[in-house]
């Protein structure tokens, strides 16, 4: 089978159930953005298993959690791509059930992480940077979904999936500085950098 099929190439694209949209549509903005988020994830699970791993450990905290969202956003992708009125069995929406996997992971780490009292700048290790790149990757796709959403075209899961999801990829970078030894640098309104301690 030849990966280019030529179907696309006057700008249009198959949805499933085989409605052909074109490929600036919310709908293909909404599930491109995901697939872009899921891509800088994976460059996160490349770079973290330098501190994130313990030794004879398959998966360190980090990235275990990141392996599954990975899962969790071609669902979410698959959804955005089929109309509401689609009924399949072959079709896995989004759900509850995915966003309190998130809900429990936020809690589990924050639980390890010392009170924030200031905002955050991206950066430390190269681990906690990319993961801020996945956190506005995210809330894009999270803008995208919602425009959809406002169009009667997606469930309110899709949105709450995002919403948690960008506050994950917050307090995994925080716990990223925190288990490589890099600080924290807080915003300062006067422009000076301060390191947390």
């Amino acid at each position: 089978m030849k990966i280019y099929t030529k179907t696309g190439d006057k700008g249009e694209t198959s949805l499933f159930g085989s409605k052909r949209i074109s490929k600036d549509d919310l709908v293909i903005e909404a599930y491109g953005t995901v697939d872009e988020l899921n891509s800088v994830i994976g460059i996160v699970r490349s770079l973290c298993a330098e501190h994130d791993r313990p030794e004879g450990n398959e998966y360190g905290l980090i990235d275990g959690i990141l392996k599954r969202v990975q899962q969790q956003l071609f669902v979410l992708g698959a959804d955005l791509a089929s109309p509401a009125e689609v009924k399949s069995t072959a079709l896995t929406r989004i759900s509850s059930d995915d966003y309190a996997f998130l809900e429990r992971s936020i809690d589990e780490i924050d639980s390890q992480l010392p009170d924030l009292k200031s905002f955050v700048l991206p950066g430390g290790s190269k681990t906690a940077a990319f993961l801020h790149e996945a956190r506005t990757v995210c809330r894009r796709a999270e803008r995208r979904v919602v425009s959809l959403k406002k169009h009667g075209n997606t469930s309110d899961a899709t949105v709450i999936y995002l919403n948690r999801l960008s506050d994950l990829l917050f307090i995994l970078a925080r716990y990223s500085n925190k288990i490589s030894g890099d600080k924290e640098i807080l915003w300062n309104p006067r422009g000076e950098s301060e390191r947390s301690v």
